[in-house]
């Protein structure tokens, strides 16, 4: 039986947008407060960091806190906090004045790619995992072999050796069952990278009732003076997002252990109570923003933003020069047809399923009943007892931890949280930076 030597990482991390950034800056300021070697090593499949860069609209805010940044919550003292960030661009003073807990999405991407840059030595983009395969010894499962594809062209497969894998693959466009996406049907995910071929459309068509529906109306409808924008949704009208303050205390760290206590009522409850501070909701503002254009429209006689609400979205089909959308008014089933340039589907997104990922691996890994992966408080899959690494995972854990898992509102205490898991688990440092499979 062959032999193969490997370096072995105490930890591979799959992805790295906000949350294994996060991760990243965690472990570095660990290592440095505790003298730990904690060596690891993050694969991104995109060539450069970038996070959902297809809607960075123009004038689009975040909607969380600044203070919810990388590190604050976790160490307000940190170097990569958002405030260092504005610092060291000489805008403290600005931002200050600005008066706003609310940054641009285009300044705070710019902040990630601030707080990503000391940290490139330890990421390799351009690096797909294509496989997870478990390496036995005596029985046991004591690493993980993540096999990585470069995109550079090459067929030759690299494979990373580890102790533990944290998996923050990010989230998946959500398109609804049977459409397809094409040059005509779009995700609002690719929007920004679509439009420079569009040239100026006639109309376009939009699809969805939550807050990026709402920003890609606003922009196409402000982008194309000449355009006609419907805006298509089963609603009778936008819903506001639920931004209270009491409201979001569901996102504070301690809902994260009530939740994660909580009976599977209780948890059903909770996310069915508070869907509103996230899902399909649009903040106030952006509302009555758009329902003045929409007023304006109608004083001056000329509709080009059109609500098609308390509708749906019934049959596309391929159209001379474009698509062919079919909508349907559900009180009263008519229909009418709506001749368009393009449809941009904002239809949301799903966290990608761990355990696609894992592939053989994830025959060790515990299941619900009810479907996905047990797991525990500290985002560790739980697993057989032959299974000695850690799987961590990081987005796909809503069902454990609570609505706060796909957002950034509790992503720095949450990485700490995983540092500290990851930290008590691995040998002693003097552990041996080879090993051998058979």
């Amino acid at each position: 039986m062959s032999r193969a030597e490997h370096h072995v990482h105490d930890l591979v991390g799959i992805g790295f947008g906000p949350s294994n950034l996060a991760l990243a800056i965690a472990l570095r300021e660990h290592n440095a407060r505790t003298g730990d070697r904690i060596d690891a090593v993050f694969l991104e499949k995109q060539p450069a960091f970038g996070w959902h860069r297809g809607m960075l609209l123009e004038d689009t805010t975040m909607q969380v806190s600044f203070l919810k940044d990388l590190v604050t919550m976790r160490n307000p003292t940190s170097e990569f906090s958002f405030l260092s960030y504005l610092q060291d661009k000489g805008r403290m003073v600005d931002f200050i004045n600005h008066k706003t807990m609310f940054p641009s999405r285009m300044e705070f991407h710019d902040y990630l790619e601030w707080a990503a840059a000391p940290l490139a030595d330890q990421v390799e983009y351009g690096s797909e995992v294509v496989a997870v395969t478990p390496v036995s010894v005596d029985g046991t499962v004591e690493f993980l072999d993540v096999v990585v594809r470069q995109s550079d062209g090459a067929d030759e497969l690299t494979t990373r050796r580890t102790r533990n894998l944290v998996i923050a693959a990010g989230l998946e466009p959500v398109l609804p069952e049977g459409v397809v996406g094409d040059d005509r049907v779009w995700h609002s995910e690719e929007l920004l990278d679509n439009l420079p071929g569009l040239g100026e459309p006639r109309r376009v068509v939009v699809v969805g009732a939550g807050q990026s529906a709402a920003e890609v109306t606003a922009h196409l409808h402000g982008r194309f003076p000449d355009t006609e924008v419907c805006a298509v949704f089963s609603k009778y009208g936008y819903t506001p997002a639920d931004d209270s303050s009491f409201a979001n205390r569901i996102f504070d760290p301690a809902a994260v252990n009530h939740y994660f206590d909580a009976p599977d009522e209780v948890k059903a409850k909770l996310n069915a109570y508070h869907a509103s501070t996230n899902y399909s909701v649009v903040d106030l503002e952006l509302i009555d923003e758009l329902y003045r254009r929409h007023y304006q429209e109608k004083v001056r006689g000329r509709e080009r933003l059109r609500i098609l609400n308390a509708s749906r979205l019934v049959e596309i089909a391929k159209a001379e020069t474009g698509v062919r959308a079919t909508v349907e008014f559900l009180p009263t089933g008519e229909r009418a047809v709506l001749d368009a340039d393009v449809i941009v589907f904002s239809t949301g997104y799903r966290p990608g399923d761990p355990l696609t990922l894992l592939g053989a691996t994830g025959e060790y890994c515990d299941q619900l009943p009810g479907g996905g992966v047990r797991v525990e408080r500290d985002y560790r899959i739980a697993t057989s007892e032959a299974m000695r690494c850690g799987i961590y995972v990081q987005g796909a854990t809503e069902h454990t931890h609570g609505l706060t898992s796909t957002l950034l509102s509790n992503t720095a205490i949450r990485v700490g949280e995983i540092v500290q898991s990851v930290a008590a688990r691995l040998p002693s440092q003097d552990r041996d930076s080879y090993a051998v499979s058979r």
